[in-house]
């Protein structure tokens, strides 16, 4: 596989010390970086097919919105209903 080399990455001391003390064993700094890119790349794609998802779902299902105040009253009649009839 061909390399190619990205940007050069400028960080305070404390950020590189941080990366030093967790990696592990025969691990470089490069082999971390690149670890930690991919799942970088991984996390974000995922991340925008569940925001796709989202979006379709919503699109799908706009007609059947009903507002949470419709179903809290809802809910409040069925259950002054249920206690009603509980009395009885």
């Amino acid at each position: 596989m061909e390399t190619v080399t990205l940007p050069q990455l400028l960080v305070d001391p404390e950020l590189r010390r941080a990366a030093e003390e967790v990696l592990h064993e025969n691990e470089s700094l490069s082999d971390f970086m690149v670890s930690a890119l991919r799942e970088g790349i991984a996390r974000r794609r995922l991340r925008r097919e569940i925001d796709a998802s989202k979006a379709d779902s919503r699109a799908r299902y706009d007609d059947a919105y009903i507002a949470a105040e419709d179903v809290h009253a809802e809910l409040q009649s069925m259950l002054n209903a249920a206690r009603k009839n509980a009395c009885s």
